[in-house]
């Protein structure tokens, strides 16, 4: 596979968060599609969702040992992990925007060639504004259209 940003695999994604708060544990699934492609060196996946908000369009971009997930479209998000690190985002809402931080916990990304298929595996503990948003499990699975 070239580095050419044209070269881009059409995926099945699989998003699921479990977010952790005290004793109370809830959980998100999404399946949807979106592309997978690699340039300069960082392996990217973007994928569209329907939100109660409107369209979100997300990008997550892997390079080496961290990842940077961005979201646009009705949520304005960034996200920044890397592993053993508290590392500053922003969320954007109809009210104004959120700071962000993420302390990242476990950070495992892989991407098989062969056959085409990845995951990003995230376990952070977030804050919005200073204040503690729980722990977040984060996995998204990702694999060729049709394989």
């Amino acid at each position: 596979m070239s580095s050419k940003p044209a070269d881009q695999i059409p995926v099945k994604v699989t998003v699921k968060t479990a977010i952790y708060s005290g004793k109370e544990k809830e959980t998100f699934e999404l399946t949807t599609f979106g592309r997978y492609y690699t340039k300069a060196n960082s392996s990217y996946l973007q994928y569209d969702e329907v939100t109660e908000e409107g369209d979100v369009n997300t990008t997550v971009k892997i390079s080496g040992d961290e990842v940077l997930i961005l979201r646009s479209g009705a949520i304005k998000m960034r996200l920044h992990f890397l592993l053993n690190k508290k590392t500053p985002g922003n969320y954007k809402t109809q009210y104004g925007l959120l700071e962000t931080s993420a302390l990242t916990k476990r950070l495992d990304t892989d991407f098989n060639e062969t056959k085409q298929e990845g995951h990003v595996d995230l376990l952070y503990d977030m804050a919005i504004q200073g204040a503690s948003a729980g722990t977040y499990h984060l996995t998204i699975n990702y694999k060729e259209e049709g394989k």
